[in-house]
């Protein structure tokens, strides 16, 4: 909890959004979700995938997601999946979802979800992170902390039409 902590509170300040200079394939990773079963994120190839990398005692990344929850709900059927990557115990997140229906993917990562998200540019190794990855497969987004929905939905617009 210590680490949380200290990785929560690393970043207090205005979300950071920034473009990849360099346009980045997203390489792929396998996690687990609550049931012990593996998903690799290519398995939503092709889509638009908003990758958030959050936790349940980080109060930030708790206020994004019913924004993920809406957008996902208004982009059904547009080639739009939200994948939720949580840093933090099994029973942790099987408490919070027990009383939260999240309708995409969450996947367990634990402490190592630190160490991917700082791999896929998380430089201030802080939460939430989110990154937006097109259709190509390509990092073209990258937030560190809170992202808005309304930034998030101009990124989703240039990239669904």
């Amino acid at each position: 909890m210590a680490l949380g902590l200290g990785v929560y509170f690393r970043f207090m300040g205005s979300p950071v959004e920034f473009s990849l200079n360099k346009k980045e394939i997203l390489k792929d990773f396998v996690l687990t979700d609550l049931w012990n079963n593996p998903h690799s994120v290519n398995e939503w190839q092709g889509r638009i995938r908003i990758i958030n990398f959050w936790a349940t005692w980080c109060p930030p990344c708790l206020k994004e997601i019913p924004d993920f929850i809406a957008l996902q709900e208004q982009y059904v059927g547009k080639n739009i999946q939200f994948i939720g990557v949580a840093i933090d115990n099994k029973e942790s997140v099987e408490q919070f979802l027990s009383s939260k229906t999240i309708n995409y993917p969450i996947l367990l990562a634990e402490n190592e979800g630190l160490i991917l998200a700082h791999q896929l540019g998380n430089i201030m190794n802080s939460v939430p992170y989110t990154i937006v990855v097109n259709q190509q497969g390509l990092i073209v987004k990258q937030y560190q902390g809170e992202v808005k929905k309304d930034e998030l939905l101009k990124v989703i617009e240039s990239l669904v039409q």
